[in-house]
This record gives C-alpha cells, structure tokens and sequence, in this order.
C-alpha cells in the first residue's frame, strides 16, 4: 500500500494532546496516532451505513403481522448468524 504524505495543521492544545499520546506509549508517531483515528473513523461509518441500510429495509418492508417477540426472535437469530 502506498503512502501519501499530508500536512495538517492543530491548535496548541491539540499538538498537547497528540503529542501526550504518542508519549503514553501507545503510539509510535504522530502519523500512527492518526491513522488510528482514520480507521476508527471508518468503522464508525460503516456501522452507521449499515444501520441506516436496515432502517431504510425496515420502513420498505411495510406493516408486519407478526407480533414484537416474534420479530426480536428473528433479529437475534440474524444476528448470532452474523456474528456467531
């Protein structure tokens, strides 16, 4: 994978705050701690685009007939199917 170079700019606080990671130990660099966020970041939205994909599903499956534990029932079952 290749590597980009960027140039960013933080308020002193934030330079405190980074370097203070960095210094904790659990960041080799700067750059580290960055890319740290970057995929948390990404993680997050992929967890919202999903959640949003199943409300949107919900809404369009309509009006169900079947009662709340019925529809959990099958909720955990999906969901230990996906997650084990």
């Amino acid at each position: 994978m290749a590597l980009v170079k960027k140039s960013i700019t933080t308020t002193d606080r934030q330079e405190q705050w980074i370097r203070a990671q960095v210094a904790s130990g659990d960041y080799g660099s700067d750059s580290e701690y960055f890319r740290t966020l970057i995929r948390q970041d990404q993680d997050r939205n992929a967890t919202f685009r999903a959640v949003k994909e199943a409300i949107q599903e919900g809404v369009e499956s309509g009006v169900s007939d079947r009662t709340v534990k019925e529809i959990r029932a099958e909720a955990e079952q999906r969901y230990e199917v996906r997650h084990g």
